[in-house]
């Protein structure tokens, strides 16, 4: 089936880079254009907490929470993973010499709040150097295990990775830092609308999420869960009203997201339709949707492995729709120069970036470039990128 039409992309635009600001569809986009009207012609009528804004975030907060299997009450807005990965950190107070545990395959944005609240407070950021390519999620999770210290308060951990695409085994890493005594947050910005969510089931303390990647919403709309025991302690990063004023019928940790001050709620009420457009592409709806993209992804990873003479760089345990490849005839110097010929001369918008670093910041490896596959994406995507890359003369022979 051909989908393509049903996104706003580009035609003539190769487009295998949905896993960085994602795409919205056409009714997607036409049904956040009517509630943008709807707004404007009544803003106060739409936008006072006391009037209907309240059950139309609750009605998409239900939905979110049986997406992600947990109780809405354990749910909150926020404008996107970064900012749910603020809220958690800025809002834990920290001790000199406390340990916050990262990974070299981690976002950076995500990464650097770490940084910033251990500079501010004396505490220390270990590294967790995951090797890439990888043989299996044990490497993760020795890797992970090696930073662990006595004084490890966080571990901050990525669901699907950003710069590898990696599915990490977060069930057991979650496990791992319960049993060490350190609470830990999930940064799940690539996981919702690509894998099956058991939040409960996995109970990581903390999990955030974008709804403008894989579910297919508009910018400006992710989701944070907090376990219940944190409630009174996680604030959002802007305070306002609710820090002294309560709702009725609304506990203070709700309250204090859904209003952060004047901001546009219509990316968050237009992930219903979002939902219901993914769940319309197949027979077996948003389930079927996941295997397919997940299927169809390996049927990539095998063919482009192939003919750019690639060694398959993850086990299939480790994949979702996002495939990274190391590009090793070509020097991480020139990663940003074949990002550019791509989108330049073929036409390809597709991420090249100069590899993975260790904790002192070194290169580790070689050239990195991910491919995103969704829904609306084709065989014959792949078929031009391996012809570029042999035209550019940059793949191993």
């Amino acid at each position: 089936m051909n989908f393509k039409q049903s996104w706003q992309l580009d035609p003539n635009l190769v487009f295998l880079n949905h896993g960085c600001f994602g795409a919205v569809p056409r009714v997607v986009s036409e049904t956040r254009r009517q509630l943008e009207m709807a707004l404007e012609s009544d803003p106060i009528e739409f936008l006072a907490p006391e009037r209907n804004l309240e059950p139309k975030l609750d009605k998409v907060r239900g939905q979110i929470a049986e997406l992600a299997s947990t109780s809405q009450e354990n749910l909150v807005f926020v404008r996107n993973a970064t900012e749910g990965v603020n809220a958690v950190l800025r809002s834990m107070r920290w001790r000199p010499g406390d340990e916050i545990v990262i990974t070299n395959h981690g976002y950076n944005a995500c990464n650097n709040v770490a940084r910033y609240v251990a500079d501010r407070s004396d505490a220390v950021v270990r590294v967790a150097e995951v090797p890439f390519p990888i043989g299996s999620p044990q490497q993760v999770i020795d890797a992970i295990e090696s930073v662990i210290g006595d004084r490890t308060r966080l571990i901050l951990v990525d669901h699907v990775t950003s710069p590898t695409g990696l599915v990490f085994p977060v069930k057991e890493i979650i496990e791992l830092s319960h049993d060490r005594g350190a609470r830990i947050m999930i940064d799940g910005a690539h996981a919702a609308g690509m894998l099956p969510l058991e939040i409960e089931k996995l109970g990581p303390d903390y999990y955030t999420a974008n709804h403008h990647k894989w579910l297919c919403a508009p910018k400006v709309s992710g989701f944070l869960y907090v376990d219940p025991k944190y409630h009174t302690e996680v604030q959002p990063s802007a305070i306002s009203h609710p820090y002294n004023t309560q709702r009725p019928s609304r506990s203070t940790f709700t309250a204090s997201f859904d209003w952060v001050g004047t901001y546009d709620p219509t990316p968050l009420l237009a992930l219903p339709s979002a939902l219901e457009f993914l769940d319309s592409l197949y027979p077996g709806g948003f389930d079927e949707h996941l295997k397919r993209n997940a299927e169809r992804l390996l049927g990539v990873r095998d063919m482009v492995c192939d003919a750019m003479g690639i060694d398959v760089p993850a086990p299939e345990c480790m994949l979702g729709s996002m495939l990274t490849l190391p590009i090793s005839g070509v020097e991480p110097s020139r990663a940003e120069w074949l990002g550019q010929r791509l989108r330049e001369d073929f036409g390809i918008e597709i991420p090249v970036y100069a590899g993975l670093r260790d904790s002192r910041g070194e290169l580790l490896g070689t050239t990195l470039m991910r491919i995103s596959f969704q829904a609306y994406n084709e065989i014959s995507d792949i078929h031009k990128l391996v012809a570029a890359m042999e035209r550019l003369d940059v793949m191993e022979h």
